[in-house]
């Protein structure tokens, strides 16, 4: 098939894009480079089946392909509070842009939304039936309601002109090729580790996260686009391991051999305090769930890490 990946030079969209290569597609990887980077995507320049688009999503564009996997959108605090506006912008007048392709073209499209729509939620662990607990007007705000009208503009385009849709929300995820200042724990942990430095906790560090190794992920994703029982979502993908993040620290000092001690500073506003996925409908509906486990994933990323400081 010819797939497109928005947001493909990023993280996930990378992986995304690597794992459809070796399928046998043709893929487009469109970026507009804002936190996406060549480097996530140079050992794929010299496929005849791949292709880059620089482009930003907000601004229409006709391509014909099969498969839509829409990741564009900034995805840590840093870097979506950055420019709030934007963020929204790519989350709303985006997701619009690309099902008016999907819808003129015939196409498949996969909303990649995310746990954030939950907000700081009053159930757990989370399922697909809880409507979430999210300040509509707090710093983080941007991105949870922008992903949530996204949704929404998906039932929306699904309902209204019958365009083929299919929604994921995904957790947590960690991994080789993540941006080293986006700010979140596995990376600020990480490159605080390898630097001896003290890693820093914000909060007490009884606050829970489930890590799902990026190769997992790419699996969900690709089962759930791929899916012919009409189930378009949304589905929870994640790990339902749940860890504090003062273990998490402890576990990956352990990993780097570090000399890193612990330091704790107030938590951000409006931070999730639990963030754990119910996974049962993914089991179900599409026979999936992790296989990495949190130790051998950590060493992974830590390697890839490692290798960039010095320049591996």
């Amino acid at each position: 098939m010819r797939i497109l990946v928005t947001g493909g030079a990023g993280f996930i969209g990378s992986h995304l894009c690597e794992r459809l290569l070796a399928e046998g597609h043709d893929v487009i990887c469109l970026d507009n480079f804002f936190t996406g980077s060549k480097d996530n995507i140079i050992h794929l320049m010299d496929n005849h089946r791949f292709e880059l688009i620089r482009h930003d999503i907000v601004e229409p564009i006709l391509l014909e392909v099969d498969r839509i996997y829409n990741l564009a959108c900034p995805a840590s605090p840093v870097h979506y509070q950055y420019n709030p506006v934007k963020t929204v912008k790519t989350s709303v007048m985006g997701t619009i842009n690309l099902l008016g392709m999907a819808k003129r073209v015939k196409a498949r499209i996969l909303q990649a939304s995310t746990s954030e729509v939950y907000g700081d939620p009053q159930v757990h662990p989370q399922t697909e039936e809880y409507w979430g607990y999210v300040n509509p007007i707090g710093i983080r705000s941007c991105y949870d309601e922008g992903k949530r009208v996204a949704e929404t503009l998906m039932m929306d385009y699904h309902r209204q002109n019958g365009v083929d849709i299919r929604i994921i929300r995904i957790f947590n995820t960690y991994g080789p090729r993540m941006a080293e200042n986006d700010g979140r724990v596995v990376s600020n942990f990480m490159l605080q580790a390898l630097r001896n430095e003290p890693l820093t906790i914000y909060g007490d560090g009884s606050q829970t996260r489930s890590f799902c190794y990026v190769s997992d992920l790419v699996e969900g994703m690709i089962r759930m686009m791929e899916n012919e029982q009409d189930f378009i979502g949304p589905v929870n993908l994640g790990n339902p391991v749940e860890n504090t993040i003062l273990e998490f620290a402890e576990k990956i000092i352990t990993i780097t051999a570090s000399k890193s001690d612990i330091v704790y500073k107030p938590l951000p506003q409006d931070d999730p305090k639990q963030r754990r996925p119910d996974i049962s409908l993914a089991q179900h509906r599409l026979d999936w769930e992790p296989r990495i486990d949190l130790e051998t994933g950590l060493k992974a990323t830590a390697e890839y890490f490692a290798a960039r400081r010095t320049g591996g």
